[in-house]
């Protein structure tokens, strides 16, 4: 099933579309900037020893603050992009103070959590289901793809999760994407992964969220060896580990993962990105 976000076309000047940029507030929130599109993902603005729940009567202490607070987002945002509703991934600041009719694409499960929240613009996709969004003569597809939030023994008690694959067409531009973006989303690796660079073979850049985190000891989120393999699998042409050290639940630091890359002589294809940075991506013509 295919969907379609129409969304009013910029008064300002024309957009740069050599170029993009990936902005990093903490935990999975960044904010996309490409082609005239400002994409926010999986917003998470609580600060250093606020606690979330996880379900289960399961809380955990976030152990850093973001880049900005959620009265600093641009004002030109055009949608969430939202891997699975859990409180590390939209918090209590978001469902108080997020613009309720601002769109935000998701899952089927946190379409219907958020729609009895208030907010009114939900785009609700299951596995391989795509969102088109056209600004003006710009597009792009969004494309959700498999996830799993650990192994199949823990994974119906969890909210379900989504990847995601973002396609660029600027203004202008050809019939190809000028940019392909993929998004993990909160998962471990297994065999339907594979699937994803089968139908996306050329991967511009993964943001991939890892932190392996762990609840009762089970895994449920990429460590620094499924990390590795991440990066092997999807090959991507840059790769940026987000999602690594925000709370006491993350049991994989991002340091365990830079040795990692750098036993597989993958470091020319990782960046590292700390909260408040900029990563920079040149666009294909």
């Amino acid at each position: 099933m295919s969907q379609t976000l129409e969304l009013p076309e910029s008064e300002s000047e024309p957009q740069e579309t050599e170029s993009g940029s990936i902005f990093f507030v903490g935990t999975a929130t960044v904010i996309v900037r490409y082609a005239g599109f400002t994409i926010l993902t999986d917003p998470n603005f609580l600060h250093s020893g606020d606690h979330v729940h996880l379900g289960y009567g399961i809380r955990s202490e976030r152990k850093t603050d973001p880049a900005i607070d959620i009265e600093d987002l641009p004002e030109d945002l055009d949608f969430v992009l939202l891997s699975h509703y859990h409180g590390d991934h939209f918090d209590r600041i978001v469902e108080e103070k997020l613009d309720k009719d601002l769109a935000i694409v998701t899952t089927e499960h946190a379409s219907k959590e958020l729609a009895e929240k208030g907010f009114r613009k939900t785009y609700a996709m299951d596995t391989w289901e795509e969102v088109t969004v056209r600004k003006g003569e710009a597009e792009l597809d969004v494309t959700s793809t498999p996830g799993r939030h650990g192994p199949r023994v823990v994974e119906k008690a969890l909210p379900p999760v989504m990847g995601s694959v973002l396609e660029f067409r600027p203004a202008g531009a050809g019939e190809g994407p000028s940019f392909r973006l993929f998004v993990s989303g909160d998962t471990v690796m297994y065999d339907e992964l594979e699937e994803i660079p089968e139908r996306f073979p050329d991967i511009d850049l993964a943001l991939l969220h890892l932190g392996g985190t762990e609840i009762l000891g089970v895994l449920l989120t990429m460590d620094a060896e499924q990390g590795v393999e991440a990066v092997e699998l999807f090959d991507a042409d840059e790769n940026v580990p987000i999602h690594y050290d925000d709370y006491e639940v993350f049991r994989s630091p991002l340091s365990d993962f830079k040795e990692a890359v750098e036993a597989a002589g993958l470091e020319d294809r990782v960046a590292y990105v700390d909260r408040g940075d900029t990563y920079r991506f040149e666009a294909s013509d």
